[in-house]
């Protein structure tokens, strides 16, 4: 199978699988995106999503964050784990962004990522679900799905982006991510991955191999 038609198939079956996926993560304002997904980083969505629904009500604006008492802050998103980096992350990028955008989240991957604690993976989610630019989240859902399917060979989440962004049409990567990630928590997990279950076992490398070992 060729590689664009096994990408057009694995879209469209997503698609008919998780029509409205979308992030998991709970926002209002694009810098509380920012902040939950920092949050996230070894945390659950669902449970950024319990502490963000208290630290938003606390600390309303970008102001309120850069003038917090950093040990506060550390304990109100002590839930998440990392609290001393993360805290210290949150309250710093809430003073670049004051300082230097005028309170308004970039738009771009270079600036996003010369932000305290932010990385390319929450840069490219702000990307495409913020600005509705084409992006490659490469978190691990993406990066196992990916590699197990055969768009993918390696684990290095910015080596999957750049190959990912090569096949992905630039209006299907957003979306195609979220649905990586429904698909990953629902079916191919990484600890039992219902393989004969899968809508994508046709265009899986990895199902196809089992099969014929």
């Amino acid at each position: 199978m060729k590689i664009k038609e096994k990408v057009s198939g694995i879209i469209a079956a997503l698609k008919v699988l998780y029509p409205q996926a979308e992030c998991s993560l709970q926002y209002d304002e694009a810098y509380q995106l920012l902040f939950a997904t920092r949050l996230a980083a070894q945390c659950t969505d669902a449970r950024v999503n319990i502490v963000t629904k208290d630290l938003y009500r606390k600390y309303p604006t970008l102001q309120a964050f850069a003038d917090a008492k950093i040990e506060e802050l550390e304990q109100d998103v002590k839930p998440c784990g990392f609290y001393h980096m993360k805290a210290r992350d949150l309250k710093a990028c809430a003073e670049v962004l004051l300082e230097k955008h005028n309170g308004i989240v970039p738009d771009t991957m270079e600036e996003l990522t010369a932000l305290p604690g932010i990385g390319r993976k929450t840069a490219s989610l702000i990307l495409g679900d913020v600005y509705h630019k084409p992006a490659i989240v490469a978190d691990t859902h993406c990066i196992r799905l990916s590699n197990k399917l055969g768009l993918a060979h390696s684990k290095d989440p910015k080596k999957v982006e750049f190959e990912l962004r090569d096949i992905i049409p630039p209006e299907e990567q957003c979306m195609l991510c979220h649905r990586f990630v429904w698909h990953g928590r629902a079916v191919c997990s990484a600890r039992s991955p219902k393989c004969n279950e899968c809508t994508l076992s046709p265009f899986c490398d990895t199902y196809q191999k089992n099969l014929s070992e």
